[in-house]
């Protein structure tokens, strides 16, 4: 495996929270035309170097890294919403 890819990251207007990591800066045509419906309108965000061992906030940069090599793109999806009436808060700190 390559030890760095270069990523160029794009944020959806349509899905908070959804980006998507290119190879090749907007080259659209490596995204199937599917992804780019759910996506709706998307901006450029920011590029950079991706290696191993670098840290992500919510993602595993091996994993990204093989996509982005294998397909030419990663998606980042939104992270699931939490239902607050769905916590067990009778051990709560009494807030």
């Amino acid at each position: 495996m390559t030890t760095s890819v270069t990523c160029h990251v794009y944020r959806s207007k349509y899905k908070t929270g959804m980006y998507v990591y290119l190879s090749e800066k907007d080259n659209f045509e490596l995204l199937p035309d599917d992804l780019k419906h759910r996506l709706g309108t998307i901006e450029f965000t920011f590029s950079f170097e991706l290696t191993e061992a670098r840290r992500l906030a919510q993602l595993d940069a091996k994993q990204v890294m093989e996509q982005i090599q294998e397909k030419g793109f990663y998606l980042q999806m939104p992270p699931p919403n939490t239902n607050f009436l769905d916590l067990d808060l009778t051990h709560s700190d009494g807030f």
